[in-house]
């Protein structure tokens, strides 16, 4: 009977252990249905993302695109704008030449006729302060060299010349050919001749 006993302790012992077999599975098998649902939710978080990046860089992509296609017309828009400009800045200053030279035709014609050289003198004159004037108001002045000192900045000495009088040493003694600012800066330096 001993036997008996044994036999069926043996088979609580067996049922318990397949039951605890059998839960243990079920939970695995819980666990693993639970682990693959989440990685089905990482997958599918994983594959939105994915395609909400893909989307945001074929975005910048496109916004890169454009950008450099409209700085590349505003570019060349520039160029156009500057070579239009750099071809007509000076018809202003050119039309305003053309009545100059209208004057001094009409002074040739009458130097030619007339027998006055007083109003022929009269004549010139006018045009050459009209001129003068023309010069000063696209802001071009003559620089000054009346006994003023000698400036490398704006003069160009073509000699020196030895003077008696101290203070004649690094003064301007006389003027050869004028020199020309156009708005401060120096377009021709006034060359002179220096005291030493």
């Amino acid at each position: 009977m001993k036997y008996k006993h044994n036999d069926s302790k043996t088979s609580k012992e067996q049922t318990s252990t397949a039951d605890e077999t059998s839960t243990a599975a079920i939970i695995e098998e819980q666990e693993s249905d639970t682990n693959a649902e989440n990685q089905e939710e990482t997958v599918e978080n994983d594959t939105a993302q994915l395609e909400e990046l893909q989307q945001e860089i074929e975005d910048l992509k496109d916004k890169n695109i454009r950008l450099m296609a409209e700085f590349d017309n505003f570019r060349k828009r520039t160029a156009k704008e500057k070579l239009e400009i750099e071809k007509t800045a000076g018809e202003r200053i050119f039309t305003d030449i053309l009545t100059l030279v209208d004057d001094f035709e009409r002074a040739q014609k009458a130097m030619e006729t007339s027998q006055d050289i007083d109003a022929v003198k009269e004549g010139i004159e006018l045009i050459y302060s009209k001129f003068i004037l023309f010069l000063t108001q696209n802001g071009i002045k003559a620089i000054d060299t009346d006994n003023a000192d000698f400036d490398t900045d704006i003069h160009e000495a073509v000699t020196t010349f030895p003077v008696s009088d101290e203070t004649q040493k690094d003064k301007i003694i006389d003027c050869i050919t004028k020199g020309y600012t156009l708005n401060d800066k120096v377009i021709r330096f006034a060359k002179v001749v220096v005291g030493e």
